[in-house]
Parts: C-alpha cells; sequence; structure tokens
C-alpha cells in the first residue's frame, strides 16, 4: 500500500483470498458480535482457508487467552488453533520484555490473557504494587475488575514504574450494546497520576509487529470493522485492507474518514474475501463511477444519482468524498446521497 493520498476505494479483479496470503482479522464486529457467529462469516472464511489462503484473528482485547479465543471460534464452526490468534497482550508482553530484564515482576492490571502472554516471555505476574515491579501493564480485565486494583497501578506508577497498556479502545462491544473497554479503564489511571502509558495495540506497530511475526505473512490483507483501529493499523503497517459493514462503522463514517482511516477495498461482509471487488472510475469534474451510480461532490453536499447496488454506489461516492477531502476529512453533508442507498 502506497502511503499517498487513497482518493477512491481500489478494484481487484481476483477474489481477495486469492491476492492476499493471509487475512488478518478482527473479531468482534467482523467474525462475531455479542459471541455469535455473524451472517456469512463461517461459511466464508472455511471457503477462504480452504483455498488456500491463511486465517489468524487479531483482537486488541486482552482478556482472554488465544486457547479461549480459538475454542470460541472452533465451537462457532471456524476451525482454528491458538497459533492463528494473536492478542494485545501477546504484543504487550514482548514489548515489556525487550525493555524489562529477564524474569522481572510486572504487575497485572487486568485478566488471565496478559498473566499468560507475561509468563510466555518469561515474565513474573504480580499482583501489588509492593511486590517490587519492574513494570506495570494494564488490559481489559472485564466487567468484573475491581476498582483497587487501578489504585494499585497508581501507587506503582507514582513510584516510577514504568506503566505500559495493551490497547486504548474507549469502547468494546457486547451482547448487550457498547461498554467502556480498556481505554476508559486507562483514562482512571492517566487522570489519577498524569503518566502516560506505552501502548501495545492496534493501530499502533507493537501489534502490527507482532502479528507478522507470528504469522510470517507476506502479502496480508487487514479485514476490520474499526476505522481508527483496524484500518489506521493496516496504514501504519503500510498493508492494504478491507472494511466490513457488519461493526461499527457506519457510511457517513466512512466517507468523512481521513487518509490514515481510508481502507483498500470496502464490502458488506466477509463474503468480500472471495470475491473481486469492482473498480471506480471517473474523476471530480465528470463525477465517479460505480455499477449504475455517479457521485460528485458539490459546494455542501454529496450528489448521487443513478441506480444500481448500494455497495456500489457507496464506493462512487467514497471516491467523490475522499477526493474532496484530500488531505483531511471530507466534510460534505453525505446524509441525502446516503438515504438513496438506504444507509
Amino acid at each position: 500500500m502506497s502511503r499517498s493520498v487513497r482518493t477512491r476505494p481500489e478494484g481487484s479483479g481476483r477474489g481477495l483470498n486469492e491476492a492476499y496470503d493471509t487475512a488478518l482479522l478482527d473479531l468482534d464486529g467482523v467474525v462475531y458480535a455479542g459471541g455469535h457467529a455473524i451472517a456469512h462469516a463461517v461459511e466464508s472464511l472455511g471457503t477462504a482457508r480452504d483455498a488456500g489462503m491463511r486465517l489468524a484473528y487479531v483482537t486488541n482485547n486482552a482478556l482472554r487467552t488465544p486457547d479461549t479465543v480459538a475454542a470460541h471460534l472452533t465451537e462457532l464452526g471456524i476451525a482454528t488453533d491458538a497459533a492463528d490468534v494473536i492478542t494485545s497482550a501477546q504484543a504487550v508482553a514482548r514489548l515489556i520484555a525487550e525493555q524489562v530484564p529477564p524474569g522481572a515482576r510486572v504487575l497485572v492490571i487486568g485478566g488471565e490473557g496478559l498473566r499468560v502472554a507475561l509468563r510466555e516471555r518469561g515474565l513474573e505476574p504480580v499482583e501489588s504494587a509492593e511486590d517490587d515491579p519492574a513494570a506495570v501493564v494494564q488490559g481489559f480485565g472485564g466487567p468484573e475488575l475491581p476498582w483497587g486494583r487501578f489504585a494499585e497501578a497508581c501507587y506503582a506508577i507514582a513510584r516510577g514504574v514504568p506503566w505500559y497498556a495493551s490497547n486504548t479502545d474507549l469502547t468494546i462491544p457486547g451482547a448487550r450494546g457498547i461498554a467502556p473497554g480498556n481505554g476508559a479503564a486507562v483514562e482512571v489511571v492517566r487522570i489519577a497520576t498524569g503518566a502516560e502509558p506505552q501502548v501495545a495495540g492496534k493501530p499502533l506497530p507493537p501489534m502490527h509487529r507482532e502479528t507478522i511475526l507470528r504469522t510470517g505473512a507476506r502479502r496480508p490483507l487487514v479485514v476490520g470493522d474499526r476505522l481508527d483501529t483496524d484500518i489506521e493499523g493496516a496504514f501504519n503497517g503500510e498493508v492494504d485492507s478491507l472494511l466490513v459493514l457488519t461493526g461499527v462503522t457506519d457510511g457517513a463514517q466512512l466517507l468523512a474518514a481521513p487518509p490514515r482511516h481510508r481502507p483498500t477495498y470496502v464490502d458488506a461482509d466477509l463474503r468480500g474475501l472471495l470475491t473481486g471487488q469492482p473498480e471506480v472510475t471517473g474523476d471530480a469534474d465528470g463525477g465517479f463511477r460505480c455499477g449504475g451510480w455517479t457521485a460528485t461532490a458539490g459546494q455542501e453536499r454529496l450528489e448521487l444519482e443513478g441506480d444500481g447496488a448500494a455497495l456500489d454506489g457507496l464506493r462512487a461516492l467514497c471516491a467523490a468524498a475522499w477526493t474532496a477531502g484530500g488531505e483531511q476529512a471530507c466534510a460534505l453533508d453525505s446524509g441525502k446521497a446516503l438515504a438513496r442507498l438506504g444507509w
């Protein structure tokens, strides 16, 4: 992927599972939601895998271990080994191990996923600031994480112990809706201490490095539903990305995306892994065309004319919006154009 400003989604004459050797898949909002498989996910991933594409599951959630995630995916019908799961807990454990002595104690504010990842790196998880830790690490600990755990982090950080965070996602989707994520918990400690953690998870380079080291991918495709983690992570790693519209990103957010949040490809769900991608043609003067749609950028809003598949209309609108926005987020009103597409 070029670092030049992306002004339209790309086309592909081949199925993406043929064009890329490894899919680096986010989980929540892509493969499952609330613990249940998203429509078409199981069948699409099975077909991609059977055709020779490696599937790796890359998650910022540091609570569950790779074994637990793999068992959950297998239960859903997606046969998965623990080695196919890469977590932000693994990424932050490697980051810590590179900066503290071998066998060092690490104060854990989080769940079992962090403890397993630290032990894998030869580090010793501890529970108290009084255990003389060489580092503090904070990851999502689930809804039952006691308030006192944050106090332990603050005590150690106030003494000069370096602080690490698996990720800073402010929210996490669940069966009942959107809940506070690890980033919200990190803010509690940040406010109390005035300190800044070293962060490993998406969209930052340590997570991408961990993923490539563990998968050996030569031509990876990041697949995600979030612009600010999955797609920005692909941008930072200089690899291509597929945004699926089964999670948190809606049409208006996609059209307003700044360059680092613009995906290479856009599709409705994971069936997009198995197909080619239509080309967007045209320019700002004559309009951008995809399928039966033509999109243009007016003085105040995006305009859309024509008919056809809604996704083609969205791709054409992306080209009009991203070209108009240039190196900034597009500020044009997209409401009427998206309403034509049912968004």
